[in-house]
């Protein structure tokens, strides 16, 4: 195999699986600030998605004999920091406006959005594999169909 598909593809499998790691974690905290059984049902489903989408890209990746990476680079350091911040913001402002089902919510929806841009940036890249992109795209849209069912969500609160 060429060694810079290797590297690139490895790196946008790597990216996608660490948003799928921040969504999961994100979604399994909000289940865990919201009272109303109906939206925490809701998060752990979608946190249990973001777990099927790694074991998925982790499949699809073997299958061209890569691996997901789990040392940390810089990259992979600097996306941890940067979840991190996005939840310690998700944790700061559920402090303040007192854990509202709306304000968990709108966390949500905007982690999605970010999701979203690391798809889109993902299917950008030229060098992937056939089966990668469809499983790729596959999860891109589960993802929009989940931001927009949180974006209704919200707007019936």
């Amino acid at each position: 195999m060429n060694t810079n598909f290797d590297e690139q593809t490895t790196r946008t499998v790597n990216d996608l699986i660490e948003t799928c790691r921040g969504g999961m974690k994100g979604y399994e905290t909000a289940a865990g600030k919201v009272e109303n059984p109906e939206l925490k049902s809701e998060f752990s489903r979608l946190s249990q998605q973001r777990a099927v989408f790694i074991n998925e890209l982790e499949s699809t990746a073997r299958q061209y004999g890569l691996t997901a990476q789990n040392e940390d680079t810089l990259e992979e350091v600097a996306m941890d920091a940067a979840s991190a911040v996005h939840r310690g913001w998700m944790n700061l402002k559920s402090a303040l406006t007192g854990n509202t089902s709306e304000a968990i919510l709108s966390e949500c929806e905007n982690g999605d959005a970010a999701a979203l841009k690391t798809y889109e940036q993902a299917l950008a890249v030229q060098t992937l594999p056939p089966d990668l992109i469809d499983v790729i795209e596959k999860q891109h849209q589960q993802i929009l169909e989940a931001k927009n069912h949180i974006t209704s969500l919200k707007q019936t609160i």
